[in-house]
């Protein structure tokens, strides 16, 4: 299938990728343009991956104020530079992320992040409800009911809001971010404020790297 100039552009304001590869993304599908964007987003999971492990020191707090003025987030989120961190791509990613612990109510970044009294309350929970199934597959479950928890209290984790597709989760939005704009992103923590809240009940939320 012929690929044209504007097939190569239809793709490159999907993505936001450079025109060369987006049009070999393209040529490698044989031209359809649901099978060019995941071949782009695999190569950037690879790209994102690979910068992973490099400094972060750079960055912005980002913040969100709902329209009701009732509810509220700040985000840290770091890269490696000041140029980048004042890409209005960036600043976008910050003020998304923002929006998402307003709206997902997140308990912490990433899985490592949750205390260990709280997965262990979890797993002995999970105990009770499979308790008389065969040994062999207690642990696997568990294990699946545990991503399941996962998936709704780490930001990381969480599927991004803004994908109505459901499938995209926020990790693997800073993962195409970091394959965009060429640098490790890290975010490393946030809070959520809510109108009313108890102090208790917020510092109970709190969690290294997560709700601080």
């Amino acid at each position: 299938m012929p690929i044209t100039a504007q097939d190569v552009m239809n793709l490159r304001e999907k993505t936001g990728l450079g025109m060369m590869d987006c049009k070999r993304a393209l040529l490698e599908a044989d031209g359809d343009e649901a099978k060019a964007v995941e071949i782009l987003r695999r190569k950037g999971l690879k790209v994102a991956e690979a910068k992973q492990g490099r400094a972060a020191t750079e960055g912005v707090i980002a913040s969100y104020i709902h329209t009701n003025s009732r509810l509220g987030a700040m985000v840290e989120v770091a890269c490696e530079t000041d140029f980048v961190a004042r890409n209005a791509e960036f600043t976008r990613l910050a003020r998304d992320l923002c929006m998402q612990v307003v709206a997902a109510r997140p308990l912490a970044v990433r899985p490592e992040d949750l205390p260990v009294d709280l997965i262990e309350r979890e797993k002995s929970i999970y105990r009770e409800q499979v308790e008389g199934k065969p040994a062999h597959i207690v642990d696997r479950i568990i294990q699946g009911k545990l991503q399941a928890f996962y998936q709704q209290v780490c930001l990381l984790e969480q599927p991004f809001i803004r994908d109505e597709s459901g499938k995209e989760t926020v990790g693997d939005v800073v993962k195409a971010a970091i394959a965009k704009l060429g640098e490790n992103i890290v975010v490393r923590r946030f809070c959520r404020f809510e109108l009313g809240e108890s102090a208790e009940k917020e510092s109970g939320a709190s969690a290294p790297g997560g709700a601080t």
